[in-house]
């Protein structure tokens, strides 16, 4: 659409034609109305037709040495950079075979010689009206595109951002010193990616844009934990009654959250839908012991029997204060185990081989001494904390 605008407002018209005579009257008859450029020969037209500012319009003779009309018509309807100029054989040969020929070359009419002025300057002015209306036409669906285009990435930028930065806030009741964010998307992202190709069925509700949804979605895999007092999430013992049913509320707190968060944002498309499954369901198992609906095998969303496992791996391996991390293979032996039980099988399946990616993750994306001294002195705080966080009544 630039070309477009960048051109002068006369049209460039072409002529090709090996006579010098013939190329000085059509310049003559032309040069009132528009802009002329000659070529003595096929390969010079073919050359100044692909150049940075091509015609508008070729008239074109058909018997010229080397290379004929009809082989340049050709060659510039071949090259998608020249195909769309209009082509007009200008020429002496007038049986019906040659004009037909002409025709199924592309060319969009055929003169013969000897010619009537007022003819030719009415069917080159017929012509470039006919392309300006389809450069128009043309200029104008490239422009919505690109519209498109811009559109969908700002909305793609906004959805990151978005979550992003409910991530960052719910983060702050995880380590804001620690890496556990960067390690659950890239888990997820290749639990994802491998299940995929495990699972030939999958592969059209498991595409590359997915993929990368569902990393981002499992950033917000713990926004519940916001309504939760450290003492329970830094609980270095198991919970019961009270405090149990607290830490279950979780899972309801982070779904009415998004969805909240999702209703304001009015017409943005349901790019939370991944992440409401993954913050209320996460903690599904696949025999129907979990919370918060006691969910059977595939009764829970995918997004959620994914981050059940990425979840697992990130509590066993990461560092914490209360408790000595396990190595790679024995939390891969411990998830392996709950195959069938806890977890989906298919998806544990993909962690296996997955698996060497994981221990790699876990190794660079390590936390360091301060991540782990920022948690144990959360974990000291809480053990005086008496306030009492609780959820308004459903």
């Amino acid at each position: 659409m630039t070309e477009m605008l960048d051109r002068p407002d006369q049209p460039l018209v072409l002529l090709v034609d090996d006579t010098p005579e013939n190329l000085t009257l059509m310049s003559e008859l032309l040069a009132d109305s528009y802009r002329v450029k000659v070529a003595n020969n096929g390969a010079k037209a073919l050359r100044i037709a692909a150049g940075e500012l091509p015609p508008d319009l070729i008239l074109l003779d058909i018997m010229m040495p080397e290379m004929d009309g009809y082989e340049v018509c050709r060659r510039l309807k071949a090259d998608p950079a020249t195909a769309e100029i209009p082509v007009i054989f200008l020429t002496a040969k007038t049986e019906v075979a040659d004009e037909q020929q002409g025709f199924d070359l592309g060319a969009v009419d055929y003169i013969t010689k000897p010619i009537s002025p007022p003819i030719v300057l009415a069917r080159v002015r017929a012509q470039l009206q006919l392309k300006a209306s389809a450069d128009f036409l043309r200029d104008k669906s490239e422009y919505l595109e690109w519209e498109v285009r811009r559109r969908t990435r700002d909305i793609q930028l906004l959805q990151e951002v978005t979550i992003e930065a409910m991530a960052g806030l719910a983060a702050m009741r995880d380590n804001p010193c620690g890496k556990h964010l960067q390690r659950i998307e890239r888990y997820m992202l290749e639990l994802s990616t491998t299940l995929a190709r495990q699972q030939p069925l999958l592969a059209g509700e498991l595409g590359e844009k997915r993929i990368a949804q569902l990393g981002k979605s499992a950033l917000l895999h713990g926004i519940g934990k916001l309504v939760l007092p450290d003492r329970i999430l830094l609980s270095p013992v198991p919970l019961q009654g009270e405090d149990l049913k607290l830490l279950h509320s979780h899972t309801v707190a982070g779904r009415d959250a998004l969805l909240a968060a999702e209703a304001k944002l009015g017409n943005v498309p349901d790019f939370l839908r991944d992440a409401r499954d993954i913050v209320y369901s996460q903690h599904e198992q696949w025999d129907g012991g979990g919370y918060p609906q006691g969910l059977r095998g595939e009764q829970a969303p995918l997004a959620a029997r994914l981050m059940a496992v990425v979840g697992c791996y990130e509590e066993l391996t990461s560092r914490h204060t209360y408790r000595q991390s396990l190595a790679h293979a024995e939390a891969l032996a411990q998830i392996s185990a709950a195959s069938g039980t806890r977890f989906d099988p298919s998806v544990v399946l993909a962690l296996i081989e997955a698996a060497e990616r994981f221990a790699q993750i876990a190794h660079e994306q390590a936390d360091d001494a301060a991540a782990v001294q920022y948690e144990l002195q959360r974990l000291e705080e809480s053990l005086g904390e008496s306030i009492e966080l609780t959820l308004p009544p459903s």
